[in-house]
């Protein structure tokens, strides 16, 4: 039997190298064209996310010559002091090409970090897979579903610890399909707080406060607004606030001593651990509204808690805390403690 051998000539064997060093340019350029127009809808964001206003605390602090001030977290993007981290996790993902408008993101969030992502995923068009305990507001269900994020509820009773689980899971699973933010171990979550979030309070309080006191539930707000405003100066006090029992019921936050510590969380950075009471919280957001103007979420009102409860002890100072998220976001809430 005779054997025919097809010898494919070098200038065609060039060519076609040619051709295959021509289409990965391309496919190249073309990943570049998409990430340039994905860091053009960053920019644009970017106006919205921080910036929020001091609110001074005067008919609630019995204290004259102690000032307690809150952030209004609520009045930027998503509607949450979400919005920072969840912004400064999908911009530096995007920058290091782990998420596009094929590859998305999952995550496991209580509620306000979901509508955050859900929020900029929208916008930029990059896929948003969200692992959700079930128990989290009807509210922030509905946001979710109306900004086009994939849900994935877990069981109320295993909280937030669950749905990260679940959400590593399934990245690990699917390694094409997803890139798993995690911002419970992203050191871009309190990175946004350490260039934002402090240096707002600095300026906005013109250097004058003397106390930062704030709940603990990724622990990125507290972690990255202590460490600046500690290197601004080394005088402030810091105080971190916790759920007294590992069953509450303020959204978002971590009872850590039975529950998974988030890994960019800092023992280090807190002088002084506290614990607040849910039912004094929930008491609290009548009060708030009836004396100071303000519709609070149960964990805007365990922070407002924990910086009365400290005014009582001080003399003189300057208090400054955050408040999350607005009362509107639990409705069901609203209607049993009003």
């Amino acid at each position: 039997m005779r054997l025919s051998f097809f010898v494919i000539p070098e200038d065609k064997r060039h060519c076609e190298q040619s051709e295959a060093i021509s289409l990965t340019k391309i496919e190249k350029m073309q990943t570049a064209i998409i990430n340039n127009q994905l860091l053009d809808k960053l920019r644009q964001l970017e106006k919205f996310v921080g910036n929020t206003p001091l609110y001074p605390i005067t008919r609630l602090n019995t204290k004259p010559n102690v000032k307690i001030y809150a952030k209004l977290e609520w009045q930027q993007l998503s509607n949450s002091v979400k919005a920072r981290a969840a912004f400064n996790i999908i911009k530096q993902a995007v920058l290091n090409g782990d998420i596009d408008e094929q590859k998305g993101l999952i995550d496991a969030s209580s509620g306000n970090t979901a509508v955050a992502y859900a929020t900029i995923g929208a916008k930029l068009g990059i896929p948003v897979t969200l692992c959700v305990p079930e128990n989290a507001s009807t509210a922030k269900k509905n946001a979710l579903k109306a900004l086009g994020a994939m849900i994935i509820f877990t069981s109320r009773f295993g909280g937030t610890d669950e749905a990260q689980q679940k959400a590593k899971e399934l990245s690990d699973e699917n390694p094409l399909q997803y890139f798993y933010t995690n911002q419970y171990a992203n050191d871009n979550n309190w990175k946004a707080h350490y260039n934002g979030t402090a240096n707002e309070i600095w300026n906005q309080t013109k250097e004058k406060v003397t106390h930062f006191i704030a709940g603990l539930g990724t622990t990125g707000t507290f972690v990255g607004t202590s460490r600046k405003l500690k290197e601004l100066n080394p005088e402030i006090k810091t105080i971190s606030l916790q759920p007294n029992s590992a069953m509450h019921g303020l959204e978002g936050w971590k009872h850590l001593e039975s529950a998974i510590v988030p890994k960019i969380y800092d023992d280090k950075v807190a002088d002084e651990n506290r614990f607040v009471d849910t039912y004094e919280a929930f008491d609290l957001i009548k009060d708030a509204a009836k004396f100071e103007g303000l519709l609070l979420s149960p964990s805007a009102a365990a922070n407002l808690l924990g910086a009365l409860q400290l005014a009582e002890e001080l003399e003189e100072g300057v208090i400054v805390t955050t408040f999350a998220d607005h009362a509107s976001n639990y409705p069901e809430i609203l209607e049993t403690i009003l």
